[in-house]
């Protein structure tokens, strides 16, 4: 299954990042989405199961979980917006994927077998950091991410 994952969007949706993703079969949102037209934006292309990240506030935010499962396939993924709050252990608890956002830093590490991913930041730039989301085709082993940098 092709993922696409995106993350701290801060109400921005880069036609861009609609580009990257236009052959996702689900789309997973890892938070600070910052407005409810992001996620209707990813649902035209394909389902979206999103977090809510710590500037996600108001009605709209509050149908957000905090910590989602995605499941891709026979993939499961934990989903959350700060890797600092995980409160599990993924590996007992069946998860190979991690997906966290929050530090608008791409990154990919493997710990204890299992994959932690963070897309990077896809909404406006912060700092000097690149603008970034990621590619992960569940079908593909080992699981690895390919990392998309958005030009606009």
């Amino acid at each position: 299954m092709r993922l696409g994952l995106i993350s701290d969007t801060h109400g921005l949706m880069r036609p861009s990042a609609l580009a990257a993703l236009r052959t996702s079969e689900l789309i997973l949102h890892a938070g600070d989405v910052g407005s409810p037209a992001v996620l209707e934006a990813l649902r035209r292309i394909a389902p979206v199961v999103a977090v809510r990240g710590n500037i996600d506030k108001g009605a709209w935010a509050a149908g957000l979980p905090v910590t989602a499962v995605a499941e891709a396939g026979a993939v499961r993924i934990y989903m959350l917006h700060d890797l600092h709050e995980l409160d599990l252990d993924p590996a007992a608890a069946g998860f190979p994927i991690v997906l966290s956002g929050h530090s608008h830093q791409k990154n990919e590490s493997v710990r204890n077998g299992v994959l932690y991913l963070n897309p990077g930041s896809a909404g406006p730039r912060r700092f000097r950091l690149p603008i970034t989301l990621a590619l992960l085709d569940t079908e593909v082993k080992p699981l690895r991410a390919k990392f998309v940098e958005l030009n606009r």
